[in-house]
């Protein structure tokens, strides 16, 4: 993968514009993390304005999340050609019209077509504005900056099911996506005004072998994983398809291996830092993203409660999320990667397990505690792996870095919830429940079903501990971790 390089003549940010590169990026990734997961509370009211029942319109949901399973991988190549200003405020463009688009559809048809649009715009936006970032921030600041630009990753999944029901309440279905358009502007004027349009050195060409293999493997993986999260579908269909995109992934890896210009640059692989956090932080981030899923299960099935109250108590991981993003940078610089890296995960293994002890008859405090402190944890871990990423890739690897990590973590937002629907119907089908198995929507899940789902995700966390404590001791020491000196830890 070759350096990057600015437009010539052009001229670069000043330091005031690369400081506040981080927090524009941010905001866009905000738009379209929020966009994903807010979409479910209005499902219902959308459902009855199209005159359909609200399954049918998980097409427009699936949609987008396989036309960004596409897509993602062609960002660094579309960046590198045409340039990162470019690619990524046409991504903000694209984003914003499917936006209002999506707010004005009349039919099912109209949706999902406006839905895969947003899904190229996203596809775009998320792994392109990364890169941006990156390429524009010394290894002194990169810390600060990936962790400014993880916050929305981290916060969006829990603040969206709230932020849709009180908009869809209080207004209607057609503003959770009328409300991009502003940002959208806000964020176009800025990049225009503060990104350079950055290109990578040389031309490669396109691997478009290795574009169909990666879009159908993941297309395979997530479409699987989208399947296993509906209680009413068949789980074997769904681990078929699962299988299907391991197969094509393995596949494609091959090709890439053996390609002079991979499209996914999996040499990268090599970097031990950014290993870790691709291997064994996917274990970890599926695990910790079956909590968003199973949690809102758990107080409306197994708590009675409604959506609106579940959604209040959800506020408390929110909270964790927003509060830690205050002392990470800190406590890296304190204890360094490694350490951080398994004491955290192995307390957000324990608090995962946690969360499956709570019942209807637990105190209110202790289940806001738990939550909270599961907030808490997400945040540090998740922030903790976006900047070690980076720490040892250099300039010529970047752009493949950050496609191949905004893929892994496409990749295990959909696995995690695949993950948490799988073991609510493992503990429900050793209960006795064989319903869970076939197409049945007539399953029943128990608290000890919740429990034991639960505990299966604290264990999967639990287990990738093994992997962070290969790390070497002064990983990512380089960027500020483990930096002791007070004067230095500002």
């Amino acid at each position: 993968m070759s350096t990057s390089q600015a437009n010539p003549g052009q001229p670069g940010p000043s330091q005031s514009h690369v400081g506040s590169l981080p927090y524009i990026v941010a905001a866009t990734f905000f738009m379209e993390y929020l966009d994903t997961t807010i979409i479910a509370t209005a499902l219902p009211q959308m459902a009855h304005d199209f005159g359909v029942g609200p399954n049918e319109l998980s097409l427009g949901m699936t949609a987008y999340m396989l036309t960004l399973a596409v897509f993602i991988p062609i960002s660094g190549w579309i960046a590198d050609r045409l340039g990162s200003r470019t690619v990524f405020a046409s991504a903000i463009v694209v984003f914003t019209l499917a936006s209002i688009l999506c707010g004005i559809s009349g039919s099912v048809g109209e949706f999902t077509a406006a839905r895969i649009l947003q899904g190229m715009g996203g596809a775009m936006m998320v792994p392109v504005g990364r890169l941006i970032v990156v390429r524009n921030t010394g290894k002194d600041q990169l810390m600060k900056a990936i962790s400014t630009i993880t916050w929305p990753a981290i916060v969006a999944p829990v603040v969206g099911p709230s932020i849709g029901g009180f908009i869809t309440t209080y207004a209607s279905w057609h503003w959770i996506f009328l409300m991009n358009v502003p940002f959208g502007l806000a964020a176009l004027t800025a990049v225009l005004l503060v990104v350079r349009n950055e290109r990578g050195a040389s031309k490669r060409p396109l691997d478009l072998v290795g574009f169909f293999l990666s879009g159908a493997a993941l297309t395979s993986l997530l479409y699987g994983t989208e399947l296993a999260s509906h209680m009413e579908s068949n789980i074997a269909v769904a681990l078929g398809f699962v299988l299907g995109g391991i197969v094509l992934g393995a596949i494609a890896y091959r090709h890439a291996k053996g390609s002079a210009h991979p499209l996914l640059d999996f040499s990268t692989l090599k970097v031990p830092t950014f290993s870790v956090t691709i291997i064994t932080g996917s274990a970890t981030r599926i695990g910790i993203e079956a909590v968003p899923y199973l949690l809102p299960l758990l107080f409306q099935i197994g708590f009675g409660l409604s959506a609106f109250h579940s959604g209040l108590l959800l506020l408390a991981s929110a909270l964790g999320n927003l509060g830690m993003k205050m002392f990470t940078t800190r406590v890296l610089q304190r204890y360094g990667f490694r350490r951080v890296s398994v004491t955290n995960a192995v307390i957000a293994g324990l608090m995962v397990s946690a969360c499956g002890l709570l019942t209807p008859d637990s105190p209110l405090a202790w289940t806001l505690i738990t939550v909270f402190v599961y907030g808490l944890a997400r945040s540090m871990q998740f922030s903790t792996l976006a900047t070690l990423a980076y720490a040892d890739i250099g300039d010529a690897r970047k752009s493949s870095a950050s496609t191949l990590w905004s893929v892994a973590q496409q990749m295990t937002i959909g696995m995690g919830i695949a993950f948490g629907a799988l073991a609510l119907r493992v503990a429900a089908y050793f209960r006795g429940d064989a319903s869970v198995v076939g197409a049945a929507g007539g399953a029943h899940f128990t608290l000890s079903d919740f429990h034991w789902a639960f505990v299966m995700a604290g264990v999967l966390i639990l287990l990738s501990v093994q992997g962070y404590r290969g790390m070497a001791r002064d990983a990512g020491d380089n960027i500020g971790g483990g930096m002791r000196a007070p004067s230095r830890t500002r």
